[in-house]
Parts: C-alpha cells; sequence; structure tokens
C-alpha cells in the first residue's frame, strides 16, 4: 500500500506515496487528509492537476489494436478517422512531395531569426541561458484528449468503421471518444561520439562495441509469466532488477527473486510493510537500496508511514540491513522517505521532511544535508556513476530549485546551477552528464513533465547548452515530483537520445516515430535519425556502451521487438522479436509503455507493472499480469 502523501501522486518509476496513487485501472482512492503546513522542509502542495500528474493508461496497453483494420470500401459518409480520400490541401500527417529540408521527426538547426522573428533579429534566448531550439519540419498535430496523447491512426480507423457499420444497419449513430532502465547500473558515456550518416536497415551485429549482440535465431518465444498479485487496494509494484542468475521484482510485502529463465520462485525477501521506492541502480556485486513502510497497513492505520531505509543483496536474496533516521531538528519522528537511489556504495534518500546518506554495505549513516533558515531541503537524489541532488527553497508560490553535483562519501557540493524562474519540479536524467529535465512554467502541455533539457557542466555548475523539447514533437516523459524517474530516453556519446511523437507512417494503417539525438555540449541536433518503420513505434530502454537498445511497440499483428542501435552510424541490429500470436500479442500489449519497467539483457526481456490495483469481476481483470518474460535460444 501506499501512504499519504509529502508530494502530489506522479507516475514513473520509483513512485512513494503517502496516500494510494490514482489508481490506473480506473480505481480512484478517496483523498486523505493533507499533513499540518509549517516547519522545516513542510510539504508544498500544489495544485491539483499539475504537470506530469499520471494518467490513467488507456486499455489495451499501447493503444495498439489487437483485431486487424476493417476490410471493404469506405463509406460515402464515413466516420470519424475513417481513411478519406486526399484532400485538395493535403492535411497534416499526409504523404507529402518530399520537402527540400529533412521530413517529420528530423531534428533542424534552427532559423537565424528564431521562432517566427524577421531575419536580421536576434533570436530570443528565454531565461537568458544559452538555447538550442529544436525544429523538425513538420506541421504541428492537433491538440487533443487522451492526456495529451494522441491517438493512433489504428484505433482512429476501429473507431470509423464501427460508426459506419451502426450506421449502414440501424441509422443511428453513437459516438465513442478515448479520452530505466529498471535494472543494470546506469552507465552512462561522458564520452563525445562521432555520427555518421543516418542508415536503416540492419547489420550482422551490434557493433560499436555495445555487449548485446544478435543471436542466430531472434525469434523468442515466451519464457514465463507471473500472474499481478490480488490487492485489496491500489498497492506500488516499483522495482525490478537482473543478476546473472535471477530476475527480482516487488510484491506485496516482499521483494521476489524468479529463475530467469523458468520463471520459478528462488528466494523471497520479507519486508515490514509495502515497498513505497526503490533505486533503478545496483552496483557491480549486485547490491541495490529500498525505502519501506514501517508496518503493514491495518484497518486503524491503511497508510504507515515510509520510514525504513534497507539495502538488498540480489544474489544472496537477503535484507543486508534496514533502518530510520531522525531529521535532527529536535523531534524524534523518523523521516519519511519519497524516493532513493544508489551511487557507488553511497544510498542516498530524500524526502520533503529531509534527507541521510549511508554506508551501502554497513548501514552506517554518512551525512545528513544542512537544514537552512529558509527552509531548503534536499527534495531527490539521482544516483548512477555520479550523485546530484535537486534541492529546493524558498517557498510554493515563489520556489528556487538548485541542482547540486555531490561528492557521494561526504554529500559536500561539488558545484551548484540554479534553476529558471518557473520550474517547480526538475527530474535528473542523468549524473555523468549531468542532464537535468524540468517543466519551465507548465508549459509542456502534454503530462510528460519535460518542456526543456538542461545540460550542465558538474565540475563547474555552469550551463553548458538548454534543449527546448515541444511536448508536440517528442515523447520522453518524466515524473511530476520524483528526481529520478525518467523514461523513454537515454543518455551517451555526449548526445541526449529521444523519441518524436506518433505520426502516421507512408503505409495505408499505422502510426510510427523514430529516435533522434541533440549534442550535450552545443544543444544542437545531430544528423542521427533511427526510423521504427510503418506500424511500429519505438523509445529507447538504456544505453549499452555507445549503442542504444530500443523497444519497438508492435502493430496489431506482430510482436514487438529489441533492437540495437548503432551508436556511430544509427544502424538497427534485430536482437529479438516476440511471437505474433494473439494470445502472446495481448498478453504483451497490456503493459502500458508509460507505467511499467523494460529491462532486457542477454537475449531476454522483461516486461513488468508498477502498481496493482483490487480486481474487478471482468476476464480481463482475470488476466492481469505482473511480469511477462521472453527469451531467444
Amino acid at each position: 500500500m501506499t501512504q499519504p502523501p509529502n508530494e502530489p501522486p506522479q507516475g514513473g518509476f520509483g513512485e512513494p506515496q503517502d496516500q494510494p496513487p490514482a489508481d490506473p485501472f480506473g480505481k480512484q482512492p478517496a483523498p486523505q487528509t493533507p499533513p499540518p503546513a509549517g516547519g522545516f522542509g513542510a510539504p508544498q502542495t500544489p495544485p491539483a492537476g499539475g504537470f506530469g500528474a499520471p494518467q490513467t493508461p488507456p486499455a489495451g496497453g499501447f493503444g495498439a489494436p489487437q483485431t486487424p483494420p476493417p476490410a471493404g470500401p469506405p463509406q460515402q459518409q464515413p466516420g470519424y478517422g475513417y481513411p478519406q480520400a486526399p484532400p485538395q490541401q493535403p492535411g497534416y500527417g499526409y504523404p507529402q512531395a518530399p520537402p527540400q529540408q529533412p521530413g517529420y521527426g528530423f531534428p533542424q538547426a534552427p532559423p537565424v531569426g528564431g521562432y517566427g522573428m524577421p531575419p536580421g533579429q536576434p533570436p530570443q534566448q528565454g531565461y537568458g541561458y544559452p538555447t538550442a531550439p529544436m525544429q523538425p519540419q513538420y506541421p504541428a498535430p492537433p491538440q487533443g484528449g487522451n492526456g495529451g496523447r494522441k491517438l493512433s491512426t489504428q484505433t482512429q480507423i476501429i473507431i470509423a468503421a464501427v460508426v459506419a457499420v451502426a450506421l449502414i444497419v440501424g441509422g443511428g449513430v453513437w459516438f465513442a471518444s478515448s479520452g530505466g532502465e529498471g535494472g543494470k547500473k546506469n552507465e552512462t558515456s561522458d564520452s563525445t561520439g562521432t555520427t555518421g550518416d543516418s542508415k536503416g536497415g540492419s547489420d550482422n551485429g551490434a557493433g560499436g562495441g555495445g555487449k548485446e549482440k544478435a543471436p542466430a535465431n531472434t525469434k523468442s518465444t515466451v519464457a514465463f509469466r507471473l500472474a499481478e498479485p490480488k490487492v485489496p487496494d491500489v498497492t506500488q509494484l516499483d522495482g525490478s532488477w537482473l543478476t546473472d542468475k535471477a530476475y527480482v521484482k516487488t510484491g506485496v510485502n516482499e521483494i521476489v527473486g524468479y529463475d530467469k529463465v523458468k520463471g520459478t520462485k528462488l528466494w523471497s525477501i520479507p519486508l515490514d510493510g509495502q515497498l513505497c521506492a526503490a533505486s533503478r541502480h545496483m552496483s557491480k556485486d549486485y547490491k541495490t537500496a529500498i525505502a519501506f513502510q514501517q508496518a503493514k497497513p491495518t484497518k486503524t492505520n491503511k497508510y504507515p508511514p515510509c520510514t525504513q531505509v534497507g539495502a538488498l543483496d540480489l544474489s544472496a536474496g537477503k535484507l543486508m540491513w534496514s533502518k530510520s533516521v531522525t531529521a535532527g531538528t529536535g523531534g524524534d519522528d523518523a523521516i519519511r522517505f519519497d524516493e532513493i537511489t544508489l551511487s557507488g556504495t553511497t544510498v542516498a534518500a530524500g524526502g520533503t521532511e529531509g534527507g541521510a546518506a549511508f554506508d551501502l554495505n554497513t548501514g552506517a549513516e554518512r551525512w545528513k544535508p544542512k537544514v537552512t533558515a529558509d527552509g531548503c531541503y534536499d527534495k531527490g537524489y539521482g544516483g548512477g556513476e555520479a550523485l546530484a541532488v535537486v534541492r529546493r527553497c524558498g517557498t510554493y508560490d515563489d520556489p528556487q530549485l538548485v541542482i547540486q553535483a555531490l561528492n557521494p562519501t561526504t554529500g559536500a557540493p561539488l558545484s551548484s546551477f540554479k534553476m529558471p524562474p518557473g520550474v517547480e519540479y526538475a527530474s535528473i536524467v542523468s549524473t555523468k552528464p549531468l542532464v537535468v529535465a524540468a517543466d519551465v512554467g507548465d508549459t509542456a502541455g502534454d503530462g510528460s513533465g519535460i518542456s526543456d533539457f538542461f545540460s550542465i557542466d558538474a565540475s563547474t555548475g555552469k550551463l553548458l547548452t538548454k534543449i527546448t523539447a515541444d511536448g508536440d514533437k517528442y515523447a520522453a516523459r518524466c515524473g511530476s515530483t520524483e528526481v529520478e524517474t525518467c523514461q523513454q530516453l537515454a543518455v551517451g556519446n555526449n548526445r541526449l537520445y529521444l523519441p518524436t511523437e506518433e505520426h502516421e507512417g507512408t503505409g495505408e494503417y499505422g502510426d510510427t516515430n523514430e529516435i533522434v539525438s541533440f549534442d550535450l555540449t552545443t544543444g544542437k541536433p545531430t544528423s542521427d535519425k533511427a526510423d521504427a518503420g510503418d506500424r511500429y513505434t519505438m523509445f529507447p530502454i538504456r544505453m549499452d556502451g555507445p549503442n542504444i537498445i530500443a523497444y519497438k511497440e508492435p502493430p496489431y499483428d506482430k510482436g514487438g521487438q529489441i533492437v540495437s542501435i548503432d551508436g556511430s552510424t544509427f544502424k538497427q541490429t534485430v536482437l529479438l522479436e516476440n511471437p505474433a500470436e494473439e494470445s502472446v500479442r495481448d498478453a504483451e500489449t497490456s503493459f502500458s509503455a508509460d507505467y511499467a519497467e523494460f529491462l532486457f539483457s542477454g537475449g531476454r526481456l522483461f516486461i513488468s507493472e508498477t502498481m496493482a490495483s483490487k480486481r474487478g469481476d471482468s476476464s480481463l481483470d482475470a488476466n492481469r499480469y505482473l511480469v511477462v518474460s521472453f527469451g531467444t535460444g
């Protein structure tokens, strides 16, 4: 179970809650009484509906329909979304004559005069920082519902066909509408790579020094499926990791290790209460950190506080240590933690009531952030190859966020960078190089939590560049209040890799997209572009040395794929292709990309849920999965 909030709930990996978060399956728990205001680190409750709040995932997972599009000619008066005759003035996404400049999703250098400015006038930089706006040359898609996510072409076709049938049969009309890598150490490269011409196609093996290689047969089979546990209420299940022998996943009041080939249970680590935060990083010897509730829920205490920090040995299947700490401001109450991370042998946990750092192996307290008179506190930390913090100061009406690179052992700041005005929350995308995402002035407009990326020199705190990410064009996501929850993007080769939003492909049915990149020193787009291909859409999962590991979401009649994208040539190599059998497709696409964890290593893919809710009586609820695993060979 989750617990009463210190911040508003949001989606994404490692989401600790003090009250039950929004149920992705449609059930909304009753709101809890917020804690009193005042005092150091008092929780700041932003207005409802803040950016990045979790949206209810569409039924069916990624939005890909599970039945083929209807055959037969369109009616004279087709419904919404049905294929139309070409208009005299082609609309958004309609095949065009080849433009002189690269087409949809391909990054462009900004015009001399900036956005819409006459030539000869200086561009507006915004916030007083160097900026490299991203300007793909394609029309802006229409705004719609669905939580800022656009309906896929396949979905529109199916809706239109049903409407057309209803018109023919009954003469009536009815309207239908619809609204990290989690396991391996997050290795990001700070080396400057060179990018050649972007090319499609595939190769016999992933190049550029990546560890993942294509097997002789890339066709996969289902390794195992784990049923979603039955829970009485919304229950957080963040956290999944891979060791040399086990796939490890959060359960109900426990952490469970499974044989990563067979799915049989190897061991279980019982917890005093439900997990509420998990590090996405591991040490080289498979140790990681979690935060969990101090007790199991009862009728009188449904949401125990998240005060316990612990370290897991995932090879041995044991809890090495667990403890709570006080804020040190005169009270004896234990700090409630919202999130947790790992860098080297330092465990760092943060929240609105304070933070603390521990030795991974012994549990010894290493440091606590300083308490300041102006109410500054460490909101949360980003780990991996280095350690960084988002420190929040000021008031709710006038917050000031500071990004600091830290010495993991002592907690001493190595550098500081003040985020621009209008930034309420920030997410650490990478610590080496240091990259931060934020929704400046709530301008993203798509629920992604991202309007801009900030590339920062960690040694000096100097801003290298700011990259503006238009929510209508780019599809990565970060949690609204959590510091280390970004997904569907990657950092490596001194580049930021982003997926574009879905758009119509060249085929008759189905959407597609691309992965493109931006230089983290200059902020300029590179020539990198990997096409998902007709009816597939793709997003990065993680880096593999200089290569990008990406997941391809399948169309209605195929299985998903894992590909390796060469960091130099951008050639794609298929590493795994899932079965097209309907029952397998249904299981794979039952997971929403925005609310699931994807792990891939050594020819094995694991997709898992991050939250469970009380089951209903429908057959759909009866077949909900916690994990689905695929493997080659």
